[in-house]
């Protein structure tokens, strides 16, 4: 079997301790066979989920690269510098010296390392610079959206899809939209998957009678939706933990306070790495992620919370929205309305009724399906063979 092509994965920053999908995809490609050699534009100062430490510390930051030593190889580079230049020329998002300069060092470094294929994750600037390394050296390229950067914070998106190999999408959505981007654009849908040895259901003991909500506290998480359901089932409301941080706690905070929730079992709980949720996920009832369009049009596409959640037999309450409607069944969940807390309570309250059995046989029915269809394996097998698959790159366009 001829050996599976060495991948430049091109990052804006790495490790991000909310972006778990980028570390779990690195391994799970290196367990089908690749070879990774990951890169990023920008060394974080933040903290980092542990697994991702030892991938960090192989990682070679651009921005500490040498500028010399990226002239100096580019007569060794076999592709074409007028193709690189074109494209560039065409990003209103980048300086033209700062992506081809980054560029030309993201090549010299993958060049040594025998990259023959970029993979970027964000359609941003990682992926402007994968775009403009591979045509630098001649070698194929890919990148895979996320969410903000296709839906509000797009940089030139119609012109990167063009010049990709192939773009995937997360959700099936996601991949029509793009394709009404750019509709000679190559567009795979490749769901994110998680690893359900790591993600695994309670013994058989009862739940904590508490839910969950993890994740960002941003809007389009739907947490102030939660809330008016929550203050609106009045007595009625179930015990809940809030994982997460982010630029909307003390908003939230001070909308608990207003609706007493702290006084009705809401707890704050801060950020916590993926292995708490691990070893404290399985005890809950379930997982509440009410996702929706926020104001500036962000939105998450296919989030890997819920799957975590169907992994560890937890029955997800979100909404119809994005990745939820192809990820969520009747059989393992309910969807809401997105930006709808009275639906939100209704369903609440409908999940509340429900005997323990019954609550069981929805979690076992997600875990199934996650393990039938979202894993990171799966992800990885159809990510390899789509990269396997390409026998000659694109010209920028």
């Amino acid at each position: 079997m001829w050996p599976l092509k060495t991948l430049g994965y091109v990052l804006a920053d790495f490790p991000v301790f909310s972006e778990t999908f980028v570390g779990n995809e690195i391994r799970a490609m290196e367990a089908q066979g690749h070879t990774v050699v990951p890169m990023a534009l920008h060394r974080p100062t933040g903290p980092a989920q542990k697994d991702d430490e030892a991938l960090a510390a192989r990682t070679h930051y651009v921005s500490e690269a040498s500028d010399f030593a990226a002239l100096k190889a580019l007569p060794a580079l076999s592709g074409s510098s007028l193709d690189a230049l074109q494209f560039c020329r065409a990003q209103k998002g980048l300086p033209l010296r700062s992506l081809l300069g980054n560029a030309m060092k993201i090549a010299r470094l993958a060049h040594s390392a025998g990259v023959s294929h970029f993979h970027a994750h964000f359609s941003g600037p990682a992926a402007a610079h994968a775009i403009v390394a591979a045509r630098l050296m001649g070698v194929s390229v890919s990148f895979v959206c996320h969410g903000h950067d296709v839906y509000s914070e797009a940089i030139d998106l119609p012109q990167k899809l063009a010049a990709a190999d192939f773009v995937v999408a997360v959700c099936d959505e996601m991949a029509e939209d793009l394709r009404k981007l750019c509709g000679s654009a190559a567009i795979s849908m490749i769901p994110c998957g998680i690893d359900p040895e790591q993600f695994t259901p309670r013994p058989q003991q009862e739940d904590n009678g508490r839910l969950l909500f993890i994740g960002r506290l941003v809007e389009q998480k739907g947490i102030d939706d939660l809330f008016t359901a929550l203050n609106d089932m009045g007595p009625a409301m179930p015990a809940i933990d809030i994982v997460g941080d982010g630029p909307l706690k003390e908003k939230l905070a001070a909308l608990a306070i207003r609706f007493q929730l702290e006084d009705r079992g809401l707890r704050f709980l801060g950020p916590k790495p993926a292995e708490w949720l691990a070893e404290h996920g399985p005890a809950y009832m379930a997982l509440v992620a009410p996702f929706k369009e926020a104001s500036d049009k962000s939105r998450d596409s296919g989030p890997l919370v819920a799957k975590e959640a169907m992994a560890m037999a937890l029955p997800v309450i979100t909404t119809d929205f994005m990745g939820m409607k192809e990820t969520i069944t009747p059989s393992c969940g309910y969807k809401v309305p997105p930006a709808d807390p009275q639906a939100l309570r209704q369903t609440l309250e409908q999940f509340m009724a429900l005997s323990p059995s019954a609550r069981k046989e929805m979690g076992a029915a997600g875990r199934a399906r996650v393990c039938d269809l979202f894993t990171q394996n799966a992800q990885a097998r159809a990510l390899s063979a789509r990269i396997e698959s390409i026998t000659s790159h694109k010209k920028a366009a």
